[in-house]
């Protein structure tokens, strides 16, 4: 963080400020009023470089606070379609009738209601990206929108708070200042970019082992804009996370990765060179290293070499080795909340067919005849509940693409459990509950084998490491990218690690004996 004219937050903080925000302005009294009234709630204004992750975390923000998210590129629009097209209407004025001119609804406002009915959700953000980046024409009207949220004659409904988002004038030669009146009116947060930060949200995103690797080395090349004779060249966060999709793809594809594709991406020549070629090092030490062996527990032979190698070298490995790791943990994450989504629809699925044997028995004892509905056809309710809310949960936002993931995944085990009814169900409650229950048993099962597998993986991959390089920089590397990781340490904490805990406690003694020594020192020089 850095102190002069403004406070600069990273992408992280910066998020923690809109989370507060929209937490401050949709609290309301005891009478359900607004403590802040909509009037006096300032839109946000992000200002920072292009391609930090503004717009994703805008997308987090809504997941997290449970609301809605519209988000625009405003400098798409022109001022018809910001404000509205002009029709002509009547209207009496001293007993007069005069022609005026009105406008239809702006496009923008209309989908904030349109998102409303498809939802049914009443509060959500407003994001317009490239605020200051709007044409002449529109440059009015932003300006009178950022003052009183309004396009035109409509209003941006109560419960929508505005987030903005620019990029200052040296990123952008576009870009126009705001006036006193208007910065006066909005709540502006100023990000930078930050390295260190960005790589715990590419653990979670799962960035490809080989950029983490190279920005671990390289970090300076992990943000770049220069300005050249032949025009601009640059290089962002957004740019390193969709190359690692392609790449990823690529990879399963059998597709050539190579510095062609990279300067795709990685709009500097030099960059993308420099990561093209790392990337054919990365991969020819995954083969040569043979990293799945080395996880089952094998030392390659090539290993020994490994105590004289650059450090660049050193550093390749243990992205391969945290890289394949990373891959079980997310793995582990994911099944695991799939499995307790699957378990909340079979108690509900459970209790509902309770209450229909009960309505049935209750309808043969007065004489009125009613079949209870089977297992099949109230588990094609659940399911068919599942996939309308997935839908109405992301067409409102509120999803980030794991926990889309994860519901699609829920809805597909209940189909799955469908059609093993179809095929074994008997028509009688107990039963066919019976044969649900061994399904989500045997997943069970297959789930525990994939946590002792992770388990013993990352138990080698210490020994491997301790017997390679002893308890050196190496070991503390690599424990503190664990550390760093979410799913990684989500999956020691939860299913804890006998490897992971001797070398955190070595590590935390070998820090205390040598601050001690430290100590006594100064004491001895004193």
């Amino acid at each position: 963080m850095s102190i002069g004219a403004s406070i600069t937050l990273n992408i992280k903080e910066a998020k923690q400020e809109v989370i507060n925000t929209v937490r401050a302005y949709l609290k309301k009294d005891e009478t359900g009023a607004y403590e802040i009234p909509p009037e006096r709630q300032r839109p946000i204004l992000l200002m920072g470089p292009p391609g930090i992750g503004k717009t994703a975390i805008m997308e987090q923000v809504a997941g997290e606070c449970g609301i809605s998210l519209i988000s625009y590129t405003i400098t798409h629009h022109t001022r018809q379609s910001a404000i509205g097209l002009p029709f002509i209407s009547k209207k009496e004025y001293g007993g007069v009738e005069h022609s005026v001119t009105e406008y239809t609804m702006s496009e923008i406002v209309a989908s904030v209601y349109d998102q409303i009915e498809a939802s049914g959700i009443s509060e959500g953000i407003l994001f317009l990206d490239e605020i200051n980046c709007v044409s002449e024409t529109l440059a009015p009207t932003m300006l009178q929108f950022l003052q009183y949220k309004m396009f035109g004659n409509h209003k941006v409904p109560d419960g929508f708070i505005i987030v903005t988002a620019g990029n200052p004038p040296q990123y952008n030669k576009s870009v126009r200042d705001f006036d006193i009146v208007t910065l006066d009116r909005v709540k502006r947060i100023d990000i930078e970019e930050n390295f260190a930060v960005w790589k715990e949200y590419a653990y979670q995103a799962g960035i490809h082992g080989a950029i983490l690797s190279y920005l671990q080395i390289r970090s300076k090349d992990f943000y770049s804009v220069k300005t050249q004779i032949d025009g601009r060249q640059f290089v962002t966060a957004r740019g390193w996370e969709d190359l690692s999709r392609i790449i990823k793809v690529y990879e399963e594809l059998g597709i050539e990765v190579g510095e062609r594709l990279c300067i795709q991406y990685l709009q500097d020549p030099e960059i993308a060179s420099g990561f093209a070629t790392y990337y054919e090092l990365y991969s020819r030490y995954r083969t040569l290293y043979r990293i799945p062996e080395i996880l089952e527990g094998a030392v390659p032979e090539e290993s020994a070499a490994l105590r004289e190698a650059p450090f660049d070298e050193k550093l390749s490995i243990l992205g391969l080795l945290i890289d394949s790791l990373n891959g079980e943990f997310r793995s582990y994450a994911e099944n695991l909340s799939v499995q307790k989504r699957v378990l909340e629809e079979l108690t509900d699925l459970k209790t509902d067919l309770k209450t229909e044997m009960k309505k049935a028995a209750g309808g043969a004892s007065d004489g009125a005849s009613r079949e209870a509905r089977g297992a099949r056809e109230l588990l094609a309710a659940r399911r068919t509940m599942c996939e309308k809310e997935m839908s109405r949960r992301a067409k409102a936002r509120m999803l980030d693409r794991e926990s889309e993931r994860v519901e699609k995944k829920v809805c597909m085990r209940l189909r799955e459990m469908e059609k093993l009814l179809a095929l074994y169900g008997k028509g009688d409650g107990r039963q066919d509950f019976g044969l649900l229950k061994r399904a989500f048993d045997e997943a069970e099962s297959r789930r525990k084998e994939e946590i002792a597998a992770a388990d013993r993986h990352l138990t080698n991959s210490f020994r491997f490491l301790s017997d390679t390089f002893g308890e050196g920089q190496e070991i503390v590397l690599f424990l503190s990218e664990l550390t760093a990781g979410y799913y990684s340490l989500k999956f020691v904490n939860e299913c804890g690690n006998e490897a992971y805990y001797k070398y955190n406690r070595l590590l935390l003694l070998k820090d205390r004996r040598e601050a001690l020594q430290q100590e006594a020192l100064q004491l001895l020089e004193d």
